[in-house]
């Protein structure tokens, strides 16, 4: 069994009754919707049409949000409703960057997600969704897909029908007849400032980047503002996640980098440990339910890249302290075997990310193959600029970060430069330039330029001999310059990818 709607543009007239029933029946709170109706126009004046789409949850076949909750709060019922428990969500917001349709938000004052799930509590009854049973005209069916016998089947098999966004192999189950394509393609009307009867929503005020093309004479002039969920917290854990996984890596060639001493025998570990507890701090933080984080323990859903991570996080931290430990008694081949066991805790710790991304369908700017080395090369890079300060301008040291910063750059470049296969990804790369940090205008060129070409040559100067007597603090401006502008970098990334209207 498959429940679905067909919902049919010949018919719907832009009334919003859908909407309005839709809040009443699930008291959903102002500025949030579970169904909403999109106006596009195309034409030039005076041949303009206006065009509607209702959009909601599209209860997909493979829906990715129910793969990604890390808490089990999402499920995928025996007749294809695709459900949410708001009592067991802790409000990591992973959902909806899973989700290609924007079609899940958070409560504000409940910190739970929600989003249509099909008036389960009606279709128990035998009853049909608020939606269908208000609609005017009919124009909203509701029914079972699987079964050809049903009248939204027959109506599908006999009729021409799109859907929203096929591309992401989510499989949705909303059909829509008649409708615009254009209106079902994000991104491709021009969004104006001005909408219908308001100013557009100024959750997203970032220009649209001028490279990246959009429809003539098609323009979005109604339609639902979707937040940026993830901000300078996922920015930062992934600096401070670099920095701990940085330090266990480079650790077992401490001797070769010219530590001795404390800095050879514990500092490694200590930045590890210290910056891991940095990196559990601002996720438990980000939370809109930090409360309720331990459930990550207690209701785990194993499929999960975020539960997988807290165990790769937690392996991680044991081998460290187990490090600690040995030197402290004395062990010296026990600490370094067990340093050679958390490089390779070390280099999971920095790649798993990359996977979480990938998990994330909406965001198709974070999918791409080469963000795992990426993420390892900026571990790299991190933990070498720590080591800097320690270090006395040693060769190997310094040629591992430079080297770090030169493959940091390529990975940028590659990045923008390369052909991009969907929209949502070409429009993301466009927003990077164009992305705003509070007073800051362009943190990511401030990132990619300044902190990379900067450290390097700060690197080169110290490892001079006419700046013997400047090269510790030399080494240290180095150090701070390069991760500062990593955060920049990474500012912009994680924002720029959540930029596109995925509506």
């Amino acid at each position: 069994m498959q429940f679905g709607f067909l919902i049919d543009h010949h018919r719907c007239i832009g009334c919003h009754a859908c909407t309005v029933a839709c809040k009443a029946e699930n008291d959903v709170p102002l500025a949030s919707f579970r169904t909403w109706v999109k106006y596009t126009e195309k034409g030039r004046f005076p041949a303009v049409k206006r065009h509607f789409a209702v959009l909601r949850c599209n209860h997909c076949t493979k829906p990715p949000c129910v793969e990604i909750c890390p808490v089990n709060a999402l499920s995928k019922q025996g007749n294809g409703i695709v459900d949410l428990d708001r009592d067991a969500c802790i409000g990591c917001r992973a959902c909806m960057q899973a989700c290609p349709y924007d079609a899940i938000y958070l409560n504000e004052d409940s910190g739970a997600a929600e989003k249509c799930h099909y008036c389960a509590h009606r279709v128990e009854k035998q009853l049909e969704p608020a939606c269908v049973v208000v609609c005017p005209e009919g124009a909203i069916v509701a029914g079972d897909l699987s079964d050809p016998k049903s009248r939204i089947a027959q109506l599908i098999a006999e009729n021409e029908t799109l859907v929203r966004r096929p591309e992401q192999g989510t499989g949705p189950n909303v059909h829509y007849k008649g409708v615009l394509p254009e209106a079902l393609q994000p991104g491709l009307p021009e969004r104006p400032e001005m909408y219908l009867w308001s100013q557009r929503p100024d959750t997203k005020p970032e220009p649209w980047p001028a490279d990246v093309p959009t429809a003539p004479d098609v323009r979005t002039v109604l339609d639902a503002g979707h937040k940026v969920e993830w901000g300078w917290h996922v920015a930062a854990y992934l600096v401070t996640k670099g920095i701990s996984a940085g330090a266990a890596i480079l650790a077992p060639f401490a001797a070769l980098f010219g530590l001795s001493g404390f800095a050879g025998d514990y500092l490694p570990e200590i930045l590890a440990l210290v910056f891991l507890l940095a990196t559990t701090g601002l996720l438990v933080h980000d939370l809109a339910r930090p409360q309720y984080f331990l459930r990550l323990l207690t209701r785990p859903n194993t499929k999960s890249w975020l539960v997988k991570g807290g165990w790769i996080l937690t392996a991680f931290g044991a081998v460290t302290s187990a490090v600690i430990g040995a030197q402290l008694l004395g062990y010296t081949e026990a600490v370094n075997a067990l340093r050679w066991i958390n490089l390779a805790l070390g280099l999971a710790t920095a790649g798993y990310t990359a996977f979480l991304f990938q998990q994330c369908e909406g965001r198709d700017l974070w999918q791409e193959k080469s963000l795992l080395p990426h993420l390892c090369v900026q571990a790299v890079m991190l933990g070498a600029a720590c080591f800097l300060p320690f270090a006395a301008s040693n060769p190997a040291l310094l040629l591992t970060f430079g080297s770090a910063l030169v493959l940091h750059s390529f990975f940028v470049t590659y990045e923008r430069k390369k052909r991009h296969h969907t929209d949502n990804a070409r429009q993301a790369v466009g927003f990077l330039p164009v992305v705003r940090m509070g007073v800051i205008a362009r943190p990511y060129f401030l990132g990619t330029t300044l902190g990379t070409t900067l450290p390097l040559l700060l690197a080169v100067m110290a490892s001079m001999a006419g700046a013997i007597a400047l090269a510790p603090a030399l080494l240290v401006l180095a150090a701070l310059v390069a991760m500062t502008g990593l955060y920049f970098y990474k500012y912009a990334y994680v924002r720029a990818g959540q930029l596109p209207p995925l509506s």
